[in-house]
């Protein structure tokens, strides 16, 4: 399985960013869950933004009004707009697929690519 992250880079507080993922080497008819966390240094890797089973669309208190998680055109391209940037947001993003959701929650995928570094300024 391999991942492209793309989309990061460096803002102003208050600027936007989209970041976009495409997953390929699964097989085909291969259905996975995909989602975004990020990782700041010295911290904990967080849950940013996800698709629930349910198609609802979950993201972390920290973001919510803020980003918007979409599917792209294709099944397997995932993007999160990011609006209203903080400082706080400054991390690396991740995109990892699992194939099982509650893995992928629990952030044990294994397949995490080298994300896009997001560094938002005062």
């Amino acid at each position: 399985v391999q991942l492209v992250v793309s989309g990061g880079g460096s803002v102003q507080s208050g600027g936007s960013l989209t970041l976009s993922c495409v997953a390929s080497g699964y097989s085909d008819g291969t259905k996975y869950h995909m989602g975004w966390f990020r990782q700041a240094p010295g911290k904990e890797r967080e849950r940013v933004a996800f698709f629930l089973s349910d198609g609802y669309a979950n993201y972390a208190d920290s973001v919510k009004g803020r980003f918007t998680i979409s599917q792209g055109n294709s099944n397997n391209t995932l993007h999160l707009l990011m609006n209203n940037l903080k400082p706080e947001d400054t991390a690396m993003y991740f995109c990892p697929p699992d194939v099982r959701f509650d893995q992928l929650w629990a952030g044990l995928g294994s397949y995490w690519g080298q994300g896009t570094q997001v560094t938002v300024s005062s």
